[in-house]
């Protein structure tokens, strides 16, 4: 059996940011990673930019944390936003300030995130191992005495100080998320939130797979579930082969994909011309009657509509090709200002955990101590990122989630390692 102070399971932004801060506070780490390599998720997040954190006050950045923001508070000022900024800047990555708040790598490439942490790392002396699966986490009257792991085909135990399990959820499994945490800590005592897709596609009821690679630009979407508007968001939105996507689609999918899997029925409205009222709309198309106050609908959607819409929302309105439309008869033009106003999709499905951004659910919250990120139930057990029941919208909030919670977890878990190294030498 092999001496470490601090284990810490998986090699993500959590793990790394774990491995960072306890090794900063003088304890050997070993960090076990399942891969092959470090930031498997990292290297693909953002399209392969990596959209690091986002640069919003806590204030703002609070709204985007779900289902319990205050449990964020403690890791957030431990280190925030801006603090995770510098962090990256003293370990030699530069970074850049986009739209919406959002920071990335100034090179662009994600791999140079998980490149800077890994340098830091070895300079550190953290000892990190690839290919190392974790099978078994052991205690005894409330505490870890022991973890097994699988090395290359050779099983492997340590008996640690502390253990942090920074282990994913079940987003994107081929980076190694397969919910192996959430049977650790459920071994342990701990209690699983049920978890559930989230920033994941949604799949509208009979899709018009012609709507694909279409990006409808600045236009409102409000979801529905029943009979209720539960949220209005303005922005972009894109369509996919796996149907409603973009920052629009992604920031309503938590609460539609929560209530298509409670039963409900969920539809959404986009609002194609927001900076329109209907009044206003009415006057634009009465501008596009010729002089005998008449047109052909083929001629007047051009004007109003991108292209690659205009078939599917002739279909979906039941107009024909060669309807002719006239200003003496305005009730004719209602129904498409309505729909222009308010196109309405009900949302059958949506994509699961193979191509989600983020797994809500998890640990459950009340399980965790938040102003250091330890077990209530093994005192010498920490959490952190994906893994417990905390989430944010798309923007960058999900990665500081991980980052602050990491660097939490490590800072914590040194400190008990270091007091009760001092305790038993006294």
């Amino acid at each position: 059996m092999e001496n470490r102070e601090l284990v810490v399971i998986g090699a993500g932004a959590a793990g790394m940011l774990a491995a960072l801060s306890a090794a900063e506070e003088g304890v050997s780490v070993l960090l076990l990673e399942k891969m092959e390599k470090a930031g498997r998720k990292i290297r693909i997040t953002g399209k392969g930019r990596c959209n690091i954190t986002n640069t919003k006050n806590w204030d703002e950045f609070s709204k985007h944390i779900y289902p319990k923001n205050s449990f964020f508070k403690s890791a957030f000022y431990n280190l925030s936003n801006s603090k995770t900024i510098t962090l990256f800047e003293e370990i030699g990555l530069e970074t850049i300030i986009e739209r919406g708040d959002r920071v990335y790598p100034k090179s662009g490439q994600a791999k140079d995130v998980v490149d800077s942490l890994v340098n830091r790392l070895n300079a550190l002396g953290v000892e990190v191992r690839y290919n190392a699966r974790v099978t078994d986490i052991k205690s005894i009257d409330g505490s870890v005495t022991e973890l097994v792991w699988e090395e290359n085909g050779t099983r492997k135990s340590v008996s640690p100080k502390a253990v942090i399990v920074a282990t994913g959820g079940l987003s994107y499994p081929t980076t190694g998320s397969d919910g192996d945490g959430y049977k650790f800590a459920g071994n342990l005592g701990h209690n699983i939130v049920p978890c559930f897709p989230s920033l994941t596609a949604l799949m509208p009821k009979g899709y018009d797979s012609s709507l694909e690679s279409l990006v409808l630009k600045n236009v409102t979407l409000k979801l529905y579930i029943g009979k209720d508007a539960v949220q209005e968001e303005f922005g972009d939105i894109e369509f996919t082969n796996n149907g409603l996507e973009g920052p629009l689609g992604l920031r309503v999918s938590r609460k539609a994909v929560k209530a298509l899997l409670n039963g409900e029925k969920v539809f959404i409205t986009i609002d194609l011309k927001p900076a329109l009222s209907e009044v206003q709309l009415i006057n634009r198309i009465n501008r596009e009657f010729d002089a005998n106050g008449k047109i052909r609908i083929t001629d007047l959607l051009p004007r109003l509509l991108p292209k690659q819409l205009i078939e599917p929302f002739m279909k979906q309105n039941k107009l024909l090709s060669g309807k002719i439309l006239s200003s003496q008869l305005p009730g004719e033009i209602y129904p498409i200002i309505d729909s222009l106003k308010n196109w309405k999709l009900e949302i059958e499905s949506f994509t699961s955990f193979e191509r989600c951004v983020i797994t809500a659910g998890g640990v459950s919250i009340n399980d965790i101590v938040s102003k250091n990120m330890s077990s209530r139930i093994i005192k010498n057990l920490y959490f952190a990122g994906e893994v417990i029941d905390i989430d944010g919208d798309t923007g960058g909030y999900n990665l500081q989630i991980a980052f602050s919670t990491g660097y939490l977890a490590g800072k914590s878990a040194s400190h008990f390692i270091l007091k009760s190294n001092n305790t038993s030498s006294e």
